[in-house]
């Protein structure tokens, strides 16, 4: 008798052990709101600037629908879908096992949940923001109607002050009492880093530009300070990727090494974390691919180099490689600051002229096809608005044919009264100058300064001389 009520304790003791065990595998989320009965409701996450699709489940007759999944979910901030087009976010971390029950009028203040801590907090705290922001509203409308009452607006603008203290301090406390769960770490995310006062003596040359530059350098290095990049759960919130972009487009000073040297900076911070690294480095990569300021293709070499073409990042295709590896090859020769390469061609006299050996402060070269649309627009602004303008002041023009048509371009050369610049072009193809300029189309214009360094790239007519007035200057 003792033996067998040993033998049931013991079965009891080890069926509760993975009852418990698997209640704390995965994820379970029941949700109960009326009005939706045998509709679908997604779960879905923010991820880069999309809304993806986690999990699909149907409500039943009674309007309750479980999401459930043998493995936990990410942590982060997820978002329920309903079939009328509304979502509302939720915070999922640790507690994956919980209820929720809400009606469709008002679902955050009316949500009930069950079985969970951080999703409620995040709920109470969007209570609280919702509230505050409903009074914000009135006081700016109130504020704009004031008119010339300045009293008025000058009480306005001190309940608006009180208001937005009040959020601090509610955030501040929230994020103070949960340290160490996930809310605390999303309230310091959203924070940014606190700019301090630089003492810039007011006798300082330029004091203005050298604040500007300080605010500037702190918050390259600091930007980040609140947000730990190796957690991945940063990746599933609205917020993180929108940071990433303010952070390459707005905050830092758009020159091509600084850019290139915070690029690499964020992305080493990511590296312990596969995941987070995985992120970065085709977003960074694509940032600074993207943009269209000048001389930036330096920043991307710079992050393909680092990154792709040493092998780190190796989740990339071959095909994606051997792509990116011959982008880089082309472009290296043309970035900023690079000695131009040097080009030895024949005039339409037959004379031979090599633009290193141009004496001039600084040297346009201009690469164009007199059949271009572009090119029979801006060659002859270009000599007129520009070379007319600026030769007195150190100004040459190295202008080369891309073809090998001679009648076709000495036409366009006398059509065009272009017989003051070095006009030049190889017939026999042989200083393989598309290789060494990146001439994809026409009209390719390159400024170089008196030693030959490329100063400028892919400027046209209408720029140029903003951009000649600053390099005289």
């Amino acid at each position: 008798m003792k033996i067998k009520l040993l033998v049931l304790l013991l079965t009891a003791m080890i069926a509760n052990f993975f009852f418990a065990e698997a209640s704390t595998n995965g994820y379970e989320i029941k949700v109960n709101v009326k009005g939706f009965e045998e509709q679908d409701l997604i779960l879905g996450y923010h991820f880069r600037k999309a809304l993806h699709v986690q999990d699909t489940v149907r409500f039943d007759k009674n309007g309750n629908a479980i999401f459930r999944g043998n493995e936990p979910l990410p942590g982060g901030i997820y978002i329920f879908y309903f079939p009328n087009g509304r979502y509302y976010e939720i915070l999922i971390d640790k507690e994956q096992h919980f209820s929720l029950e809400s009606d469709t009028v008002d679902f955050i203040n009316n949500a009930k949940i069950r079985g969970a801590t951080e999703p409620e907090l995040f709920f109470e705290m969007q209570r609280f923001l919702d509230k505050q922001g409903k009074i914000m509203e009135i006081l700016r409308k109130e504020f704009l109607a004031a008119g010339d009452n300045q009293k008025l607006k000058d009480d306005l603008s001190e309940k608006m002050n009180v208001l937005n203290d009040e959020v601090r301090e509610y955030r501040k406390k929230l994020e103070t009492e949960n340290e160490g769960k996930f809310i605390s770490v999303v309230i310091k995310a959203l924070n940014d880093p606190v700019i301090p006062d630089f003492d810039i003596p007011e006798n300082t040359h330029n004091r203005d530009s050298v604040l500007y530059f300080s605010q500037k350098s702190y918050l390259k290095a600091h930007y980040f300070d609140n947000i730990d990049l190796t957690d991945t759960r940063m990746l599933r919130t609205p917020f993180f990727h929108h940071k990433i972009e303010q952070y390459f487009n707005s905050v830092l000073v758009q020159i091509p090494d600084t850019v290139a040297e915070a690029a690499i900076m964020v992305i080493e911070q990511s590296r312990p974390s596969r995941e987070m690294f995985r992120y970065l480095v085709p977003v960074i990569y694509n940032l600074v691919n993207e943009s269209k300021i000048m001389g930036m293709e330096a920043a991307m070499v710079a992050v393909a180099e680092k990154y792709y073409l040493s092998g780190l990042a190796d989740w990339s295709s071959e095909e994606f490689l051997t792509d990116l590896r011959k982008r880089v090859t082309e472009l290296k020769p043309t970035l900023l600051g690079q000695t131009a390469q040097d080009l030895k061609m024949e005039s339409p006299h037959g004379e031979h002229f090599r633009l290193h050996e141009i004496n001039a402060k600084i040297t346009i070269i201009i690469f164009y096809e007199p059949d271009c649309g572009h090119c029979k627009k801006e060659i002859p602004a270009l000599y007129k608005d520009v070379f007319l303008k600026y030769r007195d002041r150190g100004v040459q023009v190295f202008a080369v044919y891309n073809l090998v048509d001679k009648e076709q371009w000495t036409t366009f050369i006398d059509d065009n009264n272009l017989y003051e610049w070095i006009n030049v072009y190889d017939p026999y193809q042989q200083t393989r100058f598309r290789q060494y300029y990146d001439i994809k189309s026409t009209p390719v214009i390159y400024v170089l300064d008196k030693d030959k360094k490329i100063i400028g790239k892919k400027i046209d007519s209408a720029q140029l001389p903003d951009f000649l007035e600053f390099i005289l200057k």
